[in-house]
């Protein structure tokens, strides 16, 4: 077989219920790439799930990574560790991708000036209290020069800096583009956002814990990081690891 331009790669824990809508969206997305839909694998990398994530993967037409390291980090390198395309991508499961995506990324990743990029994300839905936490985001986002949705770079690259650090526990999306951008700062590269091809995040976080949380639980988080680091861990592993 020849190789792929793109493995899109999928970490999942648990994501029977979103894992099938984020696929009709690839499948979409697949469907309008110009080099045709078989230069896009689509990889699940099944983080021990106990629900059906696995046999959705499957019946879909996707290659599952077993990832038995319970960690989102590790997730995401052992998708990537069985990628064949010349460029990898990661979306959450409980995503949907934008119909262009693919085309996107190509055009973006034409300039030889761009390491790493990202499609940036739209809300499944807003409130007040989103459209604040969203405001409070942008100033960092901007200033860092970072952003989220689908985040792609060329393997090579991807497998220079190591892939994604499984010593975070969060934040390892973040890390990446920081050592993607260290990696392309001496050739002259950097970080790009494609454009019309924002992928929608649903706002599960929210449903559960609030609209302001926030404003009223991470200050909290903040100061516990400070005198507490066990209970930041606690609240680590319920918040990203437990929360299905």
């Amino acid at each position: 077989m020849s190789t792929p331009r793109f493995s899109l790669v999928i970490p999942a824990y648990n994501e029977a219920s979103w894992l099938p809508r984020l696929l009709d969206s690839v499948d979409v997305a697949r469907a309008q790439y110009h080099g045709g839909r078989d230069a896009i694998e689509v990889i699940v990398a099944d983080n021990l799930s106990t629900d059906d994530t696995a046999a959705i993967a499957t019946s879909r037409g996707c290659r599952v990574a077993c990832v038995e390291k319970r960690m989102i980090a590790a997730a995401r390198n052992g998708g990537a560790a069985i990628a064949g395309g010349e460029i990898v991508c990661f979306i959450d499961a409980d995503s949907r991708i934008h119909a262009n995506t693919f085309n996107a990324i190509d055009d973006t990743l034409a300039s030889s000036r761009v390491i790493v990029g990202a499609t940036r994300i739209w809300p499944e839905r807003w409130s007040f209290g989103i459209f604040m936490t969203w405001l409070l985001a942008l100033p960092v986002v901007y200033l860092t020069n970072v952003d989220s949705g689908v985040i792609f770079c060329r393997r090579e690259d991807f497998i220079a800096i190591g892939g994604y650090d499984e010593t975070l526990m969060y934040a390892e999306d973040i890390q990446l583009l920081l050592d993607l951008k260290r990696l392309g700062r001496s050739r002259g590269q950097g970080f790009a956002r494609t454009r019309d091809s924002a992928a929608i995040t649903s706002m599960r976080k929210f449903d559960k814990h609030g609209d302001w949380h926030y404003f009223t639980r991470m200050p909290r988080v903040a100061f516990w990081m400070l005198i507490d680091k066990r209970r930041v861990e606690n609240f680590t592993r319920k918040y990203w690891y437990e929360d299905r």
